[in-house]
């Protein structure tokens, strides 16, 4: 087992168990404590640990090298593994989302204490763990555990909402203030919005890379810098790259001159081609096409 995908494991493991062990305590705490908002968090993490369990899955086939089917590698398994995860909490939001407008024509029952402590104990462990799982998918370029550390960013601020939602309903019951009452329901219709947040920038990558769109210009403007530092490439008459899961694919098309011998472009490609390469570690393959360059052009 490689590195990359040893760690990838090790992160989904962590999520898998730290997600379980929220999961029961949100929503045995939501139910008994009678906070919606506590409740669809803890919904929102048993979808987490449904996340980190497909990611599990994926990693030893997205790590596979090209074989002679499959010529461009594995990686768009984890774009894969991220769109289905932006597709089941886009569902969990729907879920919520209607609990929450339900709850709003049921009595009113105050949330107890012991809710805002959940609420907060699970902020600071999402907050520990969306840390250190961004570092690592930055770290190893990995989609599918970008998706966990997106899974965990959600939760923090949910979190957060439900622990605030909690508060003002109990403040309310305190201070004899209605509107407070709905403190818990409001926060709980927050947590859905912000899961169908997550879910749509989700979907929206997995998209981009699965439909092929080209890496952003910025990215791409500094491949071409890189290229035209070459003085024998006389013109760049195409370029395009594009997300293969963790690594990238760039295409282009340079004219050198006419009168350049087959070794000379076969040396000057291979030059361009490693240049990129060093320079960017997730360039997995640079394809390089000549055309021939005449001065009268």
């Amino acid at each position: 087992m490689g590195a990359r995908e040893a760690i990838a494991k090790k992160v989904a493991w962590i999520s898998v168990w730290s997600n379980i062990i929220l999961t029961l305590g949100k929503i045995i705490v939501g139910l008994f404590a009678h906070s919606d908002a506590v409740f669809a968090d803890g919904i929102h993490s048993a979808a987490d640990v449904f996340a980190s369990v497909i990611v599990l899955l994926v990693i030893k086939i997205a790590n596979k090298p090209a074989d002679e089917d499959h010529p461009y590698g594995h990686g768009k398994a984890e774009v894969i593994v991220s769109g289905i995860v932006g597709i089941v909490l886009l569902i969990v939001s729907f879920y919520v989302m209607y609990e929450s407008v339900i709850g709003f024509f049921h009595p009113i029952e105050t949330p107890s204490l012991i809710a805002v402590w959940v609420a907060l104990f699970s902020f600071a462990a999402k907050e520990l763990l969306y840390r250190y799982s961004l570092k690592v998918s930055k770290q190893f370029n990995s989609k599918a555990i970008e998706a966990i550390a997106f899974d965990h960013k959600a939760d923090i601020v949910a979190s957060i909402a439900a622990a605030a939602g909690v508060f003002l309903s109990i403040l309310g019951e305190k201070l004899h203030i209605h509107i407070l009452l709905y403190g818990d329901k409001v926060a709980s219709l927050f947590v859905a919005f912000l899961i169908f947040r997550i879910a749509q920038e989700m979907l929206k990558e997995a998209f981009d890379i699965l439909l092929e769109r080209n890496v952003n210009s910025e990215l791409l403007h500094k491949y071409i810098d890189v290229i035209l530092s070459y003085k024998d490439v006389r013109r760049l008459d195409k370029i395009r790259a594009r997300e293969h899961g963790h690594y990238i694919l760039v295409d282009v098309r340079i004219s050198v001159d006419h009168d350049k011998t087959i070794k000379e472009g076969h040396d000057l490609t291979r030059e361009i081609r490693n240049a990129l390469i060093d320079k960017y570690d997730n360039i997995d393959e640079v394809l390089i096409h000549l055309n021939p360059y005449y001065p009268e052009e």
